[in-house]
């Protein structure tokens, strides 16, 4: 019996998810089917639009994602001390660009008059949409049944789109965040279906690279969590990386990967990658394997026995290959 999320999800121990989504029977109903001949490639865009919209609702941010042809990837950061700071009107306004919410919440958005007991009466339920707002789970609910819907008008049928429960993984600490968001940023090389990052179409470093081009700062306003940089340097919204430093390690563990396509690899990792004290041969591992190497918690020996202890488990399943894998 799977278990329920709550014990998977611990904003205690961390912000950090990455969750997949994979489609029914696996069968490639976001790509070119093979039977009829038909291709189904514009979804791929449904779901990048969908995923970066809802960041402006949920108090979540993106750090990475992967558009696949039967799956989807995305690397969570769940905003705790954002909601906590929201406002009631600013969660209701939220939720409203979601859901139609309810008849007395849409009187308190217009700016009805209420009594004492209606305002008390939205502040209760902006509290449970508060709780909402930062649910790793509301989050790929709101994503997997909006495009569901849409796939399914379009093919004129019913049922389901994608697999019942989506994958879910904690990543514990810097090291685990940097080896997922490059596994799922480096997807579609390692599917063989592009030969370098830049190159790689409806995934989160295709779209950083193409706004940083033209404004930097406006990565915040497409649904991506920014990188570390001067300016930001003092903010907790940012991700504890330089965007430089990131590329130059996609670009390394790309070429382990699409060794035919690039030639001989260099022999020591980058220096952001020394730093986290990574070694080559866990970092290759990690980046080609990510979810069948982890289960639900990713990261060191000491953080995973950590959260066991908080959620209620004996043990932990992949604990071995943690401790393999990260330095203590």
């Amino acid at each position: 019996m799977a278990r329920p999320r709550k014990y998977d999800i611990c904003l205690e121990a961390t912000p950090y998810y990455h969750c997949v989504s994979r489609c029914v029977r696996r069968a490639y109903l976001c790509g070119d089917d093979a039977l009829t001949g038909q291709s189904y490639e514009h979804r791929r865009q449904w779901v990048e639009d969908r995923l970066l919209s809802l960041t402006h609702c949920f108090v979540i941010d993106i750090c990475a994602y992967a558009v696949m042809s039967n799956h989807c990837h995305v690397v969570l950061h769940v905003d705790v001390d954002k909601a906590a700071s929201l406002t009631t009107f600013e969660i209701v306004e939220r939720w409203h660009g979601l859901f139609a919410g309810t008849h007395l919440t849409r009187q308190f958005l217009a700016g009805h008059r209420l009594t004492d007991a209606e305002i008390r009466a939205v502040e209760e339920q902006a509290e449970t949409w508060r709780r909402n707002l930062m649910s790793v789970s509301w989050f790929m609910r709101c994503l997997n049944e909006h495009i569901a819907r849409r796939a399914n008008q379009e093919d004129d049928c019913t049922g389901r789109f994608w697999e019942g429960r989506f994958k879910c993984q904690a990543l514990l600490d810097e090291s685990a965040l940097l080896a997922c968001m490059a596994y799922v940023d480096l997807n579609p090389v390692r599917a063989g279906i592009a030969h370098s990052p830049e190159e790689s179409e409806y995934t989160s470093i295709h779209k950083r690279l193409a706004v940083v081009r033209g404004d930097p700062e406006s990565l915040q306003s497409v649904g991506l969590m920014p990188f570390r940089s001067r300016s930001r340097h003092n903010s907790a919204n940012y991700l504890n990386f330089n965007l430089r430093d990131y590329l130059e390690l996609l670009d390394w563990t790309g070429r382990a990967i699409r060794i035919d396509a690039y030639g001989a690899i260099q022999t020591n990792l980058p220096p952001i990658a020394s730093r986290l004290q990574i070694e080559s041969t866990a970092w290759l591992a990690m980046t080609e394997g990510f979810e069948s190497i982890f289960h639900a918690l990713v990261g060191p020996e000491e953080a995973v026995l950590g959260v066991c202890a908080q959620t209620g488990r004996n043990w932990s399943h992949g604990i071995n290959a943690c401790r393999r894998c990260f330095p203590t």
